[in-house]
């Protein structure tokens, strides 16, 4: 019994010298677990899409097929970024925002043609209507 119980210590602790035949034996069933176990074990699933934000919608209208109109909503860019004009920093942070988020636009070149900040009635911004091409 003391036998067993030292060979289940050693084990544990990894404590056999390297190249005998415990730690060899030891060293296969790792690899053989590491190889042979279902992934669906660990829910190792192949990453999806993220879900585009809540904050991005696509304006209905008059959207012709060179042009859409998209509404950025503000709390969405950092406050120091929001501007109630349009900016070459603000048309680069809705051009990453519209890449990231809009799968139409994921991957494809396109252009911030127009900026329209849509203000409350203090004078913040709320949203930004935002036209690409």
């Amino acid at each position: 019994m003391r036998k067993l119980w030292r060979g289940i210590v050693n084990t544990i602790f990894w404590s056999y010298e390297r190249g005998s035949w415990p730690y060899d034996v030891m060293v296969v069933v790792i690899v053989v677990f590491v190889l042979a176990t279902p992934r669906h074990w660990f829910h190792d699933e192949p990453a999806t899409a993220a879900p585009a934000v809540a904050g991005v919608q696509l304006v209905p209208g008059d959207n012709s097929a060179d042009e859409s109109t998209y509404r950025i909503d503000a709390t969405l860019l950092p406050p120091e970024k929001r501007a109630t004009k349009s900016t070459p920093e603000l048309e680069r942070e809705t051009h990453n925002i519209l890449g990231r988020t809009v799968p139409e636009l994921n991957g494809r070149s396109f252009q911030v043609v127009r900026i329209v900040p849509l203000l409350s009635d203090a004078g913040s911004v709320l949203y930004y209507d935002v036209t690409v091409h």
